[in-house]
């Protein structure tokens, strides 16, 4: 253990969410038999208490002047994605990272650092909902959407929920290492550790329809048989062109190939069999089309960075009993 407690400045704003607030507070306030493994300082902009959701209101120990005390800053979530941080708070963060300290944003948190440009030229995460507009708000930031947590250069940013609380024991484990980090996350009842470059759980909807009417009716034909096999020689007469028009309509309609097309629409019918059904994994894979078990597995695998069963356990209302 380090002979000087790090201090963390847990930064709340109005109507902040408990949720986002209570994950930091309970992983960097949480005390051990060792004791506390870091000094906790709530700040509010003025030092004063204010209200949070649901009607719940939060006792700050000051303002931002503990920030300049602060090992870690952390920006738990934000209320107003349109709403920049004012320049007290930028001003602080600013501070705080040149003098060497971490500046972290939790889920929406990672808008506060962004709207400060201290992530300019770097990147960083945040939830996946928040995709397209924080992409056209920060066009200088590397957004990457398959990151749990990014830490660049002590600037820690991490996607949604319990992403969070990922993102904070990876802090602890910094700090203290595997083991402590281990120790904080068995008094919480949760996993000890898992690695940033995790994919986020994002859902990704397949489009409905296009603007090209026989593209659309071959769509249809396509999901209401996504457990045949399809070639392009078949699509291109039953849609009535040759092959080389059917696959530039194809494209052009869809912005995809007929073939990764049908991998994600039957990804997108698998995960439904996984989360709604009890039925082995070799049945949903037949059932959708894969040509084998194996493929299914693959193609899975890598698109959502965990295995169908590892799927199943996450979101399935059934536990799976074949071996995957």
């Amino acid at each position: 253990m380090t002979t000087k407690i790090p201090v963390v400045a847990l930064i709340a704003y109005p109507k902040i969410s408990p949720f986002h607030f209570a994950v930091p507070h309970l992983v960097f306030g949480a005390a051990l038999p060792e004791g506390h493994l870091f000094d906790l300082k709530i700040v509010s902009p003025d030092g004063q208490p204010l209200a949070a959701e649901r009607g719940m209101t939060i006792q700050p120990d000051g303002g931002l002047e503990l920030t300049d005390m602060a090992d870690i800053l952390v920006v738990p979530g934000w209320d107003d994605l349109n709403t920049r941080p004012d320049e007290a708070l930028v001003a602080a963060l600013t501070r705080a990272h040149k003098r060497g300290a971490h500046v972290v944003g939790l889920c929406y948190g990672a808008y506060v650092l962004a709207y400060a440009g201290l992530l300019d030229g770097k990147r960083a995460s945040t939830h996946w909902m928040a995709e397209k507009d924080f992409c056209a708000r920060f066009p200088r930031v590397k957004l990457d959407m398959n990151a749990l947590y990014v830490d660049e250069g002590r600037l820690i940013t991490s996607a949604g929920t319990g992403a969070g609380l990922d993102c904070c024991l990876y802090i602890v484990r910094a700090f203290y290492g595997p083991k402590m980090a281990n120790k904080v996350a068995r008094t919480m009842v949760i996993p000890p550790h898992r690695e940033g470059g995790q994919a986020q759980f994002i859902e990704q909807p397949m489009a409905v329809s296009t603007q090209n009417s026989q593209v659309n009716q071959l769509l249809d034909y396509l999901r209401e048989n996504i457990g045949k096999q399809h070639s392009i020689d078949d699509l291109a007469e039953r849609a009535a062109m040759s092959r080389r028009t059917f696959t530039r309509h194809f494209f052009k309609a869809t912005g995809t190939t007929l073939v990764d097309w049908l991998v994600n629409e039957r990804l997108q019918q698998t995960r439904e069999l996984l989360e709604t059904t009890s039925m082995p994994v070799e049945r949903v894979s037949e059932l959708v089309g894969f040509q084998t078990p194996l493929a299914f597995r693959q193609h899975f695998k890598k698109r959502f960075q965990v295995s169908p069963r590892d799927w199943r356990k996450t979101f399935g209302m059934n536990a799976a009993a074949e071996p995957d």
